[in-house]
């Protein structure tokens, strides 16, 4: 058997994050990984979609050149090119993850409990004072009749061809950013949403913006459906059965994406670890990440607190005794335009009791958004009407991934919207809008 100060099972973000810190902090550190270092995010998720996304970005660019004054002819989508592209960017990075772990053991093999902080891994058996979980999730199966001929994301990552029409069962994170590359490309796309709007977490004035401008992109996108049925005919085509407001209807496509969320990856052997899970199939754990068994933790999309790569680094730093505001978590959408959010939402502050105020400002009246060509977008800030604490912030348009981190750093430091306001902010810059929409909130809560 042999000791160490820390096992990490799983060398996603939240794993390999952790250990290296932990291994800096001159802990003897281990580190399982089944499959590739970086985990879901780094070669199935957030980073070669974002590889897509920007090969999409110039697709759409160059398609639209003309209204800059560039002349272009002749150029060509190449969706092969931009998979290489993606692979290799993949490839760069998965390096930078094991550069990183070179003060850490890698264990390479599929982990499984054997009893109390203890993990064997093949033959090798090891064990520690402290166990982090942090397997991650995978995509949930699409709940219809037919459904293994939907594709889902990992699979659509592996293709390097798209077909002339596409149906995306799912309207959330993965199914929209999907859309968008798919829509660039050249692929006539159709989305299935089961609830009233796409992007169910966020803001729904921002995801109906969202909805609106993937319309004016060619995307069709059909709320409230609920798919019953996927068949295949001889010609190769596929149906899709859905009722929608009622009605029962049918999409012919080439192609069916499946983005209907994600579920955890558990490790063998919780139960002799004495790991427990919650009714929704997640491990249970408290606000130090720890879970029923002392000295066993899991991080990332495994809890279900919060599936994002950025959210499972950081309770990795929770579990390692790091001040961390978990509270106050951005995330963002990487469509055409984007969508990013941070805090409450006017729903969340309604259903709880909040007294609050909001203001928006559009980016249509923003110097910079006009003068490059882009003014798709609105910035909504909600802020307490007494206290005037900021409580959220929702964005779409260009660059809102960058454009929210301002206000998720003043909410950490408490800044209220008045102090806030009181900050200048350069011209012509998208950051503009941000200020004017605080500044409006600020107004309103004051009365005047």
């Amino acid at each position: 058997m042999i000791h160490c100060d820390i096992i990490v099972i799983g060398a996603g973000p939240g794993g390999y994050e952790t250990a290296a810190r932990a291994a800096a902090n001159g802990l003897d550190a281990i580190i399982v990984e089944r499959d590739q270092p970086g985990g879901t995010c780094l070669n199935r998720g957030c980073i070669p979609t974002k590889a897509l996304c920007r090969s999409a970005e110039v697709a759409v660019t160059v398609r639209e050149a003309f209204d800059y004054g560039v002349s272009t002819s002749g150029f060509t989508l190449d969706y092969a090119a931009a998979c290489a592209r993606r692979d290799a960017v993949v490839g760069e990075l998965r390096q930078g993850v094991v550069t990183l772990l070179g003060g850490v053991r890698t264990v390479v093999g599929e982990a499984r409990f054997t009893g109390e902080r203890t993990v064997a891994v093949g033959d090798e058996v090891f064990t520690a004072p402290m166990v982090v979980i942090a397997t991650g999730s995978c995509p949930a199966p699409l709940r219809a009749e037919g459904s293994e001929l939907a594709v889902d994301s990992d699979r659509v990552l592996e293709m390097d061809r798209l077909p002339a029409e596409i149906t995306i069962v799912g309207g959330g994170v993965i199914g929209m950013e999907f859309a968008s590359i798919f829509a660039a490309f050249g692929s006539k796309v159709s989305v299935l949403e089961y609830c009233q709007e796409i992007l169910p977490p966020f803001d729904r004035e921002i995801a109906k913006r969202l909805r609106m401008a993937m319309k004016r992109r060619g995307v069709d996108v059909t709320v409230q459906a609920s798919v019953s049925r996927i068949s295949k005919a001889d010609d190769g085509r596929m149906s899709v059965d859905y009722v929608s407001k009622g009605k029962e209807r049918t999409i012919v496509t080439d192609m069916v994406v499946s983005a209907v969320g994600r579920r955890p990856v558990l490790p063998e052997g919780l139960d002799k670890a004495g790991v427990e899970l919650t009714e929704r199939g997640f491990i249970w754990v408290d606000g130090s990440m720890q879970t029923s068994a002392p000295g066993v933790y899991a991080i990332g999309d495994v809890n279900g607190l919060c599936m994002l790569a950025h959210a499972a680094a950081a309770q990795g730093r929770v579990v390692l005794g790091e001040r961390v505001d978990l509270d106050v978590m951005p995330s963002a959408v990487f469509t055409m335009p984007e969508c990013a959010m941070v805090g409450l939402t006017e729903q969340q502050c309604a259903d709880n009791g909040t007294e609050y105020v909001a203001a928006t400002a559009t980016f249509r009246s923003n110097g910079k958004a006009v003068a490059t060509g882009d003014a798709e977008g609105l910035v909504k800030v909600i802020v307490g009407k007494t206290d005037r604490r900021i409580l959220g912030c929702h964005i779409c348009g260009q660059h809102a991934s960058d454009l929210i981190q301002e206000v998720a750093v003043a909410m950490v430091a408490d800044v209220d919207s008045s102090r806030f306001a009181a900050v200048v902010h350069g011209h012509p810059t998208l950051s503009e809008c941000v200020a004017a929409a605080v500044e409006k909130t600020d107004k309103a809560a004051r009365g005047s």
